[in-house]
């Protein structure tokens, strides 16, 4: 019979978990001194790193991704990208090494103290298994569980010294097993919704990130050129569900409950799909909905469904809904202005404007390039310049929190070896995932790193402004070389503070096909 250990990676094999994302201790080495030939182990420096670079696999792959951490105190680095994961709906399926059996209850070290708790509430279901035996069969269910809608990130604590315990007969029947999805609109719901969209006079289309994260970007757009209706990015988007130069397309709404109020007015039908209704930030309260309009939300989460503080929620598949609507509904002859120019990029006597970095992105990089994006203070800027017309093309922090950035760009160039990943990460958020540069020198992935150097923390300059508090300390982060931190970990950097120069830095990095550190002086702006 199989122990325990061969049966687990039996399980994640067949579910083609072969990459492992992780940073060892003591605890996890029993399990991995059996990693198979055909599995590859993925090295960072530090858990929040790890988790970010498998966040940014997962999501960039369409697949779960595992992780290993260290106990409880790795578990702990690495639960500040864990609250990226639970809004991005991540299917990461993390696991931690735990003492053995007959020493938790004394607290010995590095004992996880009731594991299961700990990653609590940011994770979809823990467990720690009752006994060896039932390792594999955990395992099982938290792959099912990460990967059904919703999908997010699950915990499991298996104490070392399960690993070499014999597995049960019944282990076998686990790689057999199959979940799937049934939900979907009924005919009758369908019918309903066709008719909602009939009737109305202006509707209009919110997409958020479950769109892309579904590949479902092409029905999202025969749905609008049926309607001829406007398209609106929802607040906050860590994903880009839209062509952002396509007729239909307005921009991103602000993630305020005025603004939100005031950039749909005029619409009697508000369609949101694949996004929560809505995820706001700055407090600005007012009416959650124009006058006389009603709201519909398309969600596979039964959680963002039953927080919505307005309008009718549908609980079903993104993808499939899309397509039914976009087959369903027939086509109307209404006006759509025309889709506004890309605006001339602002220029700065201060470093590059982040405008004129983006606009010479658009012009010098490969068409199918992926975006990772951490600078929060230039949102306004990417936006305004950028063309974005395929799917899985950019993501950004679902969370609020920084750290993601570096390190999912890492991750995502990794799923994505035959397209080339830029990430564009502001000099604050830069710190928090730095080492990952060693995994990406490491392992050789091609990955490009822009850093925006101002030597602010500029998304907070400008709430601190917002919010009377500008003598609040610690809003500057001045005297960083990132070119030289680069280096040390063995990643080809440079420093430009000019736009031809950066021009010059970004193709050397597209032709050296290895990884590489741009950093460009840039000029403090606002999210705006």
């Amino acid at each position: 019979m199989a122990d325990v250990r061969k049966a687990t990676y039996d399980l994640l094999r067949v579910h083609g978990l072969t990459t492992i994302f992780g940073n060892p201790g003591s605890n996890e080495l029993p399990f991995l001194a059996g990693l198979p030939d055909d599995f590859r182990y993925i090295l960072g420096l530090h858990e929040g790193a790890v988790l970010a670079m498998a966040d940014g696999y997962a999501q960039a792959r369409g697949g779960a991704a595992f992780v290993n951490l260290h106990a409880a105190a790795g578990t702990g680095n690495a639960m500040g990208a864990l609250t990226n994961s639970v809004y991005s709906h991540t299917p990461l399926i993390i696991t931690a090494g735990q003492q053995v059996r007959s020493t938790i209850g004394q607290e010995v070290m590095l004992a996880n103290v009731d594991a299961p708790t700990l990653p609590k509430p940011l994770v979809k279901w823990s467990s720690e298994p009752a006994c060896a035996q039932d390792v594999p069969r955990t395992i099982s269910q938290a792959i099912h569980i990460a990967n059904l809608p919703a999908k997010g990130p699950v915990y499991v604590s298996v104490p070392y010294d399960d690993w070499e315990q014999e597995a049960p007969s019944s282990t076998r029947h686990l790689a057999e097993r199959t979940t799937a999805p049934a939900n979907s609109l009924s005919a009758d719901q369908l019918r309903t919704l066709v008719e909602a969209l009939e009737r109305a006079q202006h509707p209009v289309l919110v997409l958020g990130p479950e769109v892309d994260a579904e590949r479902a970007n092409d029905e999202a757009v025969r749905l609008a050129d049926a309607l001829c209706a406007p398209v609106w990015i929802a607040p906050s988007p860590s994903r880009c569900p839209f062509p952002t130069r396509h007729r239909s397309f307005r921009g991103v709404l602000p993630a305020a409950v005025r603004g939100v109020a005031y950039a749909l007015t005029g619409h009697d039908l508000i369609l949101v799909v694949g996004a929560p209704v809505f995820r706001y930030h700055q407090f600005a309260p007012g009416e959650h909905l124009p006058e006389g309009a009603r709201l519909i939300q398309l969600t596979s989460d039964a959680g963002e469904a039953a927080r919505a503080p307005m309008g009718d929620a549908w609980v079903t598949g993104i993808r499939d809904a899309l397509a039914r609507l976009a087959d369903a509904v027939p086509g109307r002859d209404a006006p759509l202005p025309p889709l506004a120019e890309i605006p001339p990029a602002r220029t700065s006597p201060d470093g590059i404007h982040p405008e004129q970095l983006f606009a010479l992105l658009r012009e010098s990089a490969p068409g199918d390039v992926v975006y990772v994006k951490e600078s929060t203070s230039t949102s306004g800027a990417f936006w305004s310049q950028m063309d974005l017309p395929r799917p899985n093309t950019f993501y950004f922090p679902a969370s609020g929190g920084l750290g993601f950035g570096l390190p999912a760009a890492v991750g995502v160039q990794l799923a994505l070896p035959d397209r080339q990943v830029v990430g564009l990460i502001g000099d604050g958020s830069a710190n928090y995932g730095i080492t990952a540069l060693w995994t990406a020198a490491r392992y050789d992935i091609p990955v490009i790193i822009v850093i925006l150097k101002n030597g602010t923390y500029g998304a907070l300059r400008w709430f601190a402004r917002i919010l009377d508090a500008d003598k609040a300390p610690g809003l500057d982060v001045p005297g960083i070389d990132f070119a030289a931190i680069a280096s040390g970990y063995g990643v080809a950097a440079t420093s430009v503070r000019t736009s031809s120069d950066f021009v010059s830095a970004l193709k050397e990095a597209l032709a050296g096909n290895h990884p590489a550190v741009i950093e460009v002086e840039t000029a403090v702006t606002e999210p705006e």
